[in-house]
């Protein structure tokens, strides 16, 4: 894949770690020039290590930080790639966040922050390449496996990021005769930081025990289908929901 995306400008979110690490350092590795975005102040010094690590595949980086959830600074965040890099092809929407417990026991402002992280953001990143985004661009939002799952405890979570399956079918339509496609990837539980500080271990061995080899994903197991559907390769595939998770669950045909 090195190089097919040699000229092309991606936005990533949530780009400092975990997938979104992943994610940016393989659009570096086929030619891209990458913004990486992160919230915390706490992060700066390891979006900042990022992008480093990413220049070094010889293409451009830049680091912004802000709160997402603020929809100015989703206008400012495209605004800065585009003053920077020129032009905008790839959106990666990784930012996330999971409360993992019973409806009865939610709070409003635990449900207010969830969606606003889950789905206001991609929402608003989803209007600004309605407009801004380069012809035959990639537009790529990361959901869960969970959204095909019944599970009690993920109700929250997954009902903030099912509404991404709707937006990306929906702006997949608008704007695809531009030659941009809209998808939605859908992992499963993965090896990261987001995943097991809101797991117990006898969840975690349930979901082990669902997969076709007995243990929960790699970061790495995603990356593949990233880099495909960023691709000039992918032209075709568009309003999609892609599930890897190792057997988990299917999707109905």
């Amino acid at each position: 894949m090195t190089g097919v995306l040699d000229g092309k400008t991606a936005i990533v979110t949530g780009a400092s770690a975990n997938l979104g690490q992943k994610f940016a350092t393989a659009l570096a590795q086929d030619g891209a020039d990458v913004m990486v975005h992160y919230n915390s102040d706490h992060k700066r010094d390891q979006a900042a290590q990022v992008a480093k690590d990413l220049a070094a595949h010889g293409v451009r980086t830049a680091t912004w930080q802000g709160d997402l959830t603020e929809v100015g600074r989703v206008t400012a965040l495209v605004d800065a790639a585009l003053e920077e890099f020129g032009q905008w092809d790839i959106l990666v929407n990784t930012a996330g966040m999971i409360v993992r417990k019973p409806i009865a026991e939610f709070t409003e402002d635990e449900w207010d922050r969830m969606f606003a992280i889950n789905a206001k953001i991609p929402f608003f990143l989803m209007r600004e390449a309605a407009t801004k985004m380069a012809d035959h661009g990639r537009i790529l939002n990361l959901i869960t496996t969970i959204v095909a799952v019944t599970a009690p405890a993920y109700g929250g979570y997954a009902g903030s990021k099912s509404p991404l399956e709707h937006y990306t079918k929906a702006l997949a339509k608008e704007i695809g005769g531009r030659g941009i496609t809209v998808n939605c990837v859908a992992p499963g539980p993965l090896k990261t930081s987001f995943f097991y500080p809101a797991e117990t271990a006898e969840n975690i061995a349930w979901l082990k025990s669902m997969s076709v080899n007995g243990d929960i994903g790699d970061p790495d197991d995603v990356v593949p289908l990233v880099r495909f559907l960023a691709s000039p390769a992918a032209k075709w595939i568009t309003a999609q929901t892609v599930y890897v998770n190792g057997g988990l669950v299917g999707t109905a045909s």
